[in-house]
């Protein structure tokens, strides 16, 4: 059974958490995306919680920002070393009963939950034995695309609207008609959104009535966003090697129809990221956890069972 639980962390942010599972267990982390929520990893909490499924302790947090969790007006409380602490500190609370304190069975994350996860890896690998990313670029090739393949800085023209002022009214506006076709502009294969379901619809208007400042906020502190006639952003970003540099285990699962983030934002990645494995998924969009749940909890448990 998914329960809800905040969760205080030391520096004063709470983070409202789904859980699945009994503590003290091996623990699954599970970090969401833009504009999404926790509830989005729902049947992989209930998987993977099984006894005949690992019987993990399974964690998915609202992100600072995101639904019941602690949202900071400041646009700066957004900055990656601020999301990165939230996580490594979640990490220590959830495992300090398990049988590896301190350290997760592995973290998994998509989207902006991906981006976050992929600098905790880098500057914190002790805290997981491996990482499993769905379509979240790292760093590393996505500042390279950004800053110099205008297709790139074409797909993510979005994000300069997101981190706008005024993007949060705007986005709220007649039923949130500017979000819904974050969704809706991308079908699968396989047809439309058979998975944007009234009842999904209204656990998205749900969140999003919490309030849209903090989502947003996470675009208006990254540089990484494509550049413009009075912003470099991406282009002036220089990334520290040290600082990216991930050496746990990872598999990347990436849906190859996803619009915004094309699958050249893989090519060279196994230069930041050494023991790499990538699954590319035809037929799924960066909706691949709402598209595929059977597939993408195959492909998490086959590598959990490496």
């Amino acid at each position: 059974m998914i329960q809800t639980q905040p969760i205080a962390l030391p520096h004063g942010i709470t983070l409202n958490c789904r859980t699945a599972g009994t503590p003290g267990r091996p623990v699954l982390m599970f970090l969401h995306g833009f504009p999404e929520a926790a509830f989005v990893w729902d049947d992989l909490l209930a998987h993977f919680s099984q006894p005949e499924h690992g019987g993990w302790y399974c964690v998915a947090p609202n992100l600072r920002g995101f639904e019941r969790s602690s949202a900071p007006d400041d646009v700066n409380a957004y900055k990656a070393k601020h999301l990165v602490q939230d996580i490594v500190a979640l990490s220590a609370i959830v495992t300090a009963g398990s049988p590896t304190p301190g350290r997760l069975g592995a973290l998994i994350a998509h989207d902006w939950g991906g981006a976050v996860a992929w600098t905790v890896a880098a500057l914190h690998p002790g805290i997981m034995e491996q990482l499993v990313i769905l379509n979240a670029p790292h760093p590393g090739p996505f500042q390279r695309e950004l800053a110099h393949n205008p297709a790139q800085q074409a797909a993510s023209a979005y994000m300069n609207f997101l981190a706008r002022p005024d993007a949060p009214r705007l986005l709220a506006e007649n039923d949130f008609a500017r979000l819904w076709p974050f969704f809706t502009n991308m079908a699968a294969d396989s047809g439309p959104q058979a998975w944007l379901t009234d009842a999904v619809r209204e656990q998205y208007r749900e969140v999003w009535r919490q309030g849209l400042h903090g989502p947003c906020h996470y675009y208006g502190a990254s540089p990484l966003r494509p550049p413009t006639p009075h912003d470099p952003a991406a282009a002036a970003v220089q990334l520290p090697p040290d600082k990216v540099m991930v050496r746990v285990p990872t598999r990347v699962i990436w849906g190859l129809g996803d619009t915004a983030l094309p699958p050249a934002l893989l090519d060279g990645l196994d230069t930041w990221v050494p023991e790499l494995d990538v699954v590319k998924v035809p037929g799924a969009t960066h909706w691949i956890v709402h598209e595929q749940p059977a597939e993408v909890i195959r492909l998490i448990a086959e590598r959990l069972s490496a």
